[in-house]
């Protein structure tokens, strides 16, 4: 048993303590309370004077994929030779060993989703992992957790340079309609095969997309624009596709047709400056404005774009611009848990969820304030006294 003993416990499920303890067993949480009994057995964490929050979680980035300080033989993230490349598993491009997972954990990160980049209109599939480890299949907490796709500035930009389709905005539609319909249609001729005992050849192509079209997994669109927003938004109403808009720097100029459209949003990243013509209207006061129109949001460093070490600083720029702290908080913890469909097992501290604990020195929202531990299940997996 580990105890972690005597700190200000911000849930967020709605109950915060300004001292509490919070005891942990078997890699859950068994009880929070303001008088636990120590008992000989347990693992002592004095959290006197700490914040005991949620482990952190990054709901989009490219950690592992795309290896910081390695050049190409650490860039995995986009195969741009194919517009369309939804068979592509994050999951077989992530190096554990990317110097970033330690940055992540050092920042009390203690989930990441991560996966293809933007060079596709639809790029592959993303994954939920822990952000400790030495093999990816044992940090999974949910793969495959979502498809990539892409609008605007990066597909015509890849695909330009190669002279090939798709060159417009148009064509990024067209294309990913006509793969859609393409994965309806093989759908339809498989179940029939089945269902007459025939053989069928497998196509992993249009596999991959059979849990789109379910609703088992959503669309992840990488949107800047509000013209590519509401794209994103008419192809998913047109299939009847669960979806998270991801970036979204013109949200704030279509907020209420997000709301109407009842999509979440991933924003960010924060702390970078205006260097795609999409992104020449960016405003960190967005984050607040769809929070007051009651859409739901997580922030995101997009690493390593922005590092992951500074998710935190994000979400303290973002209270400077008008949000809530807690809202803020809820942004890279629970909310985010949600948004991902993980909240069941991460995201808030409850009994019986894991044990994903992240304990600071002071408020995680002051750039001067230190990660004292990353627990993750109920292993210290980052002490600032071990460094």
């Amino acid at each position: 048993m580990l105890l972690i003993k005597d700190g200000k416990v911000i849930t967020m499920a709605g109950d915060n303590y300004e001292v509490a303890s919070v005891l942990i067993d078997n890699g859950k949480i068994i009880k929070i309370d303001e008088n636990i009994e120590i008992k000989d057995e347990m693992q002592l964490i004095d959290a006197k004077g700490c914040w005991v929050l949620p482990g952190l979680i990054d709901a989009h980035c490219h950690i592992g994929i795309l290896e910081e300080g390695i050049g190409v033989e650490g860039r995995d993230i986009n195969e741009a030779t194919d517009p369309i490349t939804p068979h592509m598993r994050a999951l077989d491009g992530i190096n554990p060993m990317d110097s970033s997972f330690l940055q992540a954990r050092k920042a009390g990160i203690t989930a990441v989703m991560t996966g293809p980049g933007s060079a596709n209109v639809i790029g592959g599939q993303f994954v939920i992992i822990k952000t400790y480890g030495t093999c990816v299949d044992d940090m999974i907490i949910k793969e495959p957790a979502a498809m990539k796709i892409s609008f605007g500035e990066n597909p015509k930009r890849t695909y330009n340079g190669k002279n090939r389709t798709p060159m417009t905005r148009m064509a990024i539609a067209a294309l990913l309609r006509d793969t859609l319909v393409k994965a309806k249609n093989y759908e339809r001729r498989k179940l029939k095969a089945i269902g007459c005992n025939e053989n069928f050849d497998i196509d992993i192509k249009m596999e991959a997309l059979i849990p789109v079209l379910k609703r088992e997994i959503p669309f992840k669109a990488h949107v800047h624009r509000a013209d590519d927003i509401l794209t994103a938004i008419r192809i998913a109403k047109e299939f009847d596709l669960k979806m998270t808009l991801e970036h979204c720097t013109e949200s704030d100029l279509i907020t209420d047709k997000i709301k109407e459209a009842g999509f979440p949003v991933v924003i960010g990243p924060v702390m970078t400056s205006r260097n795609k013509v999409e992104t020449k209207n960016k405003s960190i006061a967005a984050a607040s404005k769809l929070n007051r129109a009651g859409i739901k949001l997580a922030i995101a460093s997009d690493h390593p774009i922005m590092p992951i070490g500074y998710l935190t600083i994000c979400a303290a720029l973002v209270v400077k611009e008008g949000l809530d702290m807690f809202e803020a908080m809820k942004a890279i913890t629970i909310n985010a848990a949600e948004i991902l469909g993980v909240s069941d097992r991460i995201g808030s501290l409850e009994v019986g969820k894991n044990a994903d604990i992240a304990i600071f020195d002071g408020n995680p929202l002051d750039i001067a304030t230190s990660t004292v531990y990353t627990i993750s299940e109920g292993v210290v997996i980052y002490s600032k006294f071990e460094e």
